[in-house]
């Protein structure tokens, strides 16, 4: 028996039977093709020939692949050997992926723990990796001293979606702040703006603006979102239509911001002109 099987080795799950290795951790490992395991055999890594062996392997079966589809297909094949194994999937999903994943693995007898991976794969094994998990408790503190050699590990519930959900809220933040400067680079470089230039500039005000979140949160939490007001909702909507108007005079398409000016519109005319920008959350949520 080794201490972990890894199975896809891909950037991440390379990554992943990397740091099992570099922490003294026996670990074996499987990909659909094999000559991606070769660096890792050479790293003392134990190469098995499919993905049965693979999984029987070790009680603790780590799965890294490209999507839940391939996920479903690559274990589907599997016999009836995971009674009294923990599954821990680290495969970016949905919550309801996750669920549906976390029912498929208690048929068979599996401990089953979805993840979240919040870093890029050099990352992995270092302090600064974070690595949220949900599903099976017992699953997870199990094992949390195999997977704390991954990074952080942070637990946050026996709901299996949990990870995943933490995980994509936690991406459409950066991917929103990425937006935004994004567009603000293009802004400033209609008038050869050097953007490393700029960024001595944003960076420090988008750091600053970070301190203003615990405050939305507040707002969010106790539904008072004209608690502390100082910029409300209504003069924010007025500015932003010189954000847009200057972006189409310079040349440059507001797809990227767009959404957000639309969202505030609508905001003050269903009469929350007065309230701070955090009302729009209540905007987007279902009822």
């Amino acid at each position: 028996m080794s201490d972990v099987s890894v199975i896809g080795l891909g950037a991440m799950g390379s990554a992943l039977a990397a740091a099992f290795l570099r922490h003294g951790l026996t670990t074996t490992v499987w990909n659909r093709s094999a000559g991606k395991a070769d660096a890792l055999a050479a790293r003392s890594a134990s190469v098995s020939p499919d993905i049965q062996s693979a999984v029987v392997a070790s009680k603790l079966v780590v799965v890294c692949l490209l999507d839940y589809g391939t996920v479903h297909e690559v274990l589907g094949g599997v016999g009836d050997v995971f009674t009294g194994r923990t599954l821990v999937n680290l495969t970016n999903g949905t919550p309801a992926q996750a669920r549906e994943l976390a029912k498929w693995a208690a048929k068979r007898g599996a401990q089953y723990v979805d993840g979240g991976i919040m870093a890029i794969p050099p990352m992995i094994g270092e302090p600064g990796a974070l690595v949220l998990y949900s599903g099976s408790q017992k699953g997870f503190d199990s094992n949390r001293m195999t997977l704390d050699n991954l990074g952080t590990s942070k637990y946050l519930g026996e709901d299996a979606g949990l990870a995943a959900l933490y995980d994509l809220s936690l991406l459409a933040g950066m991917w929103g702040m990425f937006a935004g400067a994004i567009h603000a680079t293009a802004l400033v470089g209609t008038e050869k703006v050097e953007a490393g230039k700029f960024m001595e500039l944003l960076v420090p005000w988008l750091n600053a603006m970070v301190g203003l979140l615990p405050e939305m949160a507040d707002q969010v939490d106790t539904g008072d979102y004209a608690k502390g007001v100082v910029s409300n909702l209504h003069m924010q909507a007025v500015a932003y239509v010189n954000l847009m108007e200057a972006s189409r005079d310079q040349g440059v398409s507001p797809e990227l911001i767009a959404p957000l000016h639309d969202l505030m519109e609508r905001g003050v005319a269903a009469g929350q002109g007065h309230a701070d920008l955090s009302s729009l959350v209540k905007m987007i949520k279902a009822a």
